[in-house]
């Protein structure tokens, strides 16, 4: 069962939210937020699974709100909700910690598939999205430094570099003819050298210093 806390600053959106995932199975509603500081209060204090995240709202935001639960619960899953697929907000919630977003133009049945897939640990970037976010950001983000990239080996930046093009492990071990289970396994290693949460965190950084290129081939 997945249990998922909704956030979202208008009364009908929420509404309509709670019917649509009450029909899913497997997903439990716990509750409702009308703002990120009420938000915040609840994940504490109902611990889902999954936090169902508006981006724009009164007393706090969805970002702002992202990163405090997160600070508090760094496991707690986030999906930001959005009407639209570029925005600034985005991008700063998955820097934030966010695993992915979704348009509130999702249909029922995707909706709930995708929160049960980001409480399994994924995370929620199409390659499609991948690209136009990348594509909208790279040209005006500032260069950052990231010195657990000098520890990648070869593979692992290989690894990095298509995880950045959007690719599944699965996808990434047909590509370089390897198990899928050893591709997981240069992947929780990529974490844990970047010191990143998860797969989201990964391609930003990737993106944010150079490591991978709008386009670009996965061989660098």
């Amino acid at each position: 069962m997945t249990r998922v806390l909704i956030v979202d600053d208008e009364a009908l959106v929420r509404g309509g939210l709670r019917m649509i995932l009450g029909g899913q199975p497997d997903i439990e509603v716990v509750g409702e937020a009308a703002d990120g500081a009420e938000a915040v209060r609840l994940s504490a204090r109902l611990e889902p699974d999954v936090v169902l995240m508006d981006i724009h709202m009164p007393v706090l935001d969805g970002v702002a709100a992202t990163e405090r639960i997160l600070a508090d619960r760094p496991r707690r899953r986030v999906v930001m909700l959005t009407t639209f697929d570029l925005d600034e907000y985005v991008y700063r919630a998955l820097r934030a910690g966010a695993c992915g977003f979704l348009l509130k133009t999702t249909p029922p049945k995707a909706l709930g598939e995708a929160l049960h897939s980001a409480a399994r640990g994924d995370a929620l970037l199409s390659p499609a999205i991948t690209r136009r976010l990348i594509d909208h950001y790279t040209a005006t983000a500032r260069a950052v430094r990231a010195p657990g990239l000098a520890g990648l080996t070869a593979r692992e930046t290989e690894v990095l570099r298509l995880m950045a093009r959007g690719l599944s492990n699965r996808e990434i071990a047909a590509q370089l003819f390897l198990g899928e289970a050893t591709v997981k396994t240069h992947v929780n290693r990529i974490f844990a050298k970047l010191g990143v949460r998860d797969r989201v965190q990964a391609v930003v950084l990737a993106y944010e210093t150079g490591a991978a290129q709008p386009g670009g081939r996965p061989d660098g």
